[in-house]
């Protein structure tokens, strides 16, 4: 089950562009992600996770850019 504190944790590595993510609580952990679209998506899942543990429903959106332009 992920914590507030985990969402944080993920939230400024996400921000600051960092791969390696220390979360504390029981087992204590340090994990590597492989990209960051990566992070996003349990990121997503983390928060849905905690909102719904909390009895409130929270969206989170990240933005996201291709290169080029459709035609």
């Amino acid at each position: 089950m992920w914590t507030q504190s985990d969402v944080d944790n993920l939230k400024a590595a996400v921000a600051g562009g960092i791969l390696s993510v220390r979360y504390d609580g029981p087992p204590g952990r340090t994990v590597m992600y492989q990209s960051l679209d990566q992070m996003r998506a349990l990121l997503a899942e983390m928060v849905a996770e905690v909102a719904g543990s909390q009895g409130t429903r929270r969206g989170y959106r990240l933005a996201s850019s291709r290169k080029g332009f459709g035609t």
